[in-house]
């Protein structure tokens, strides 16, 4: 099946953060690092390992650090230079965008996901594109969830979200999707609910903050009414589009950290700490020893 090649990705970065208060009083949330970068750097990291070529931050008030923080700065450039510090400038160079690569637009008022990627409708334009929530940092250990789900995408056109398993006790926070039966790790959607009841989720498979949407998407949005949390959902404008269009679902390889929470935050910087050739065997140790004391 032929369908147009995925090449922008639009990055929702207008929430307040009001979980990691007071650290995101005056950074935003998605410039705390887990590691060694913030995890925005993360996750354009994994698009651009996917292949998408322009990077579309739909953002808030007070979020302009990030759209510095995806430019040169020529101040640190320069010092660098003068001492010698060859290996740190390569990694400034590496992580920054193509001149030309990114797009900034504002949300202004919070009104849900939905909302937030219909702002980015000018941008994107009549193409497919992927759509990456920042605060879900995903750990593979081959490909990249995104670059698994464009191989769905070249193969199945349509739409494609990624999934993950959840906990049937707590699917009732997530958006869950209806499966057709078969084998995984890729199955057509016959429905899907945000935040359903507890115990009436179709399945036990959670959205899990990865998307390749087509543009019809942005129509639906443009008159979709608030849903759960009196806000405009993504996901009731998928459904309304899975009337006329294929969804398929993907279960990717791989591990999502929900770095919104603190506790998600927490356990995303431990794994990718552990995996870290430096600093994981060290890193392990003084968990040993913190959790002897």
């Amino acid at each position: 099946m032929t369908s147009k090649s995925i090449r922008k990705a639009v990055f929702p970065v207008a929430g307040l953060g009001t979980r990691f208060l007071p650290a995101s009083k005056a950074m935003p949330k998605e410039l705390l690092t887990v590691v060694d970068r913030p995890v925005i750097q993360h996750v354009v990291d994994e698009a651009r390992a996917a292949g998408i070529e322009h990077f579309v931050f739909v953002t808030g008030r007070n979020k302009g650090a990030i759209e510095d923080h995806f430019d040169r700065q020529f101040e640190l450039e320069a010092t660098l230079a003068g001492k010698n510090k060859a290996a740190e400038l390569e990694v400034l160079a590496d992580l920054l965008p193509p001149a030309g690569a990114t797009s900034f637009t504002r949300q202004q008022s919070p009104l849900g996901l939905g909302h937030a990627v219909w702002c980015a409708r000018d941008i994107v334009g009549d193409e497919p594109f992927a759509l990456l929530l920042p605060d879900m940092l995903v750990q593979t250990v081959g490909k990249s969830c995104l670059a698994q789900m464009m191989e769905v995408y070249e193969a199945q056109g349509g739409n494609v979200i990624g999934v993950e398993q959840v906990d049937p006790a707590e699917a009732h926070k997530f958006g869950i999707v209806a499966i057709r039966d078969g084998d995984g790790p890729t199955w057509p959607i016959t429905d899907m609910v945000e935040k359903p009841e507890p115990g009436t989720a179709p399945s036990n498979l959670y959205i899990m903050g990865r998307y390749i949407l087509q543009p019809e998407i942005f129509a639906i949005l443009a008159d979709q009414e608030s849903g759960a949390g009196g806000e405009i959902q993504i996901t009731d404008a998928m459904h309304k589009l899975m009337q006329e269009q294929p969804f398929h679902a993907h279960e990717h390889d791989g591990r999502t950290f929900d770095c919104g929470s603190k506790l998600g935050f927490l356990t995303a910087n431990l794994a990718l700490a552990l995996e870290d050739e430096e600093l994981g065997g060290d890193l392990r140790a003084e968990i040993g020893r913190l959790l002897r004391s």
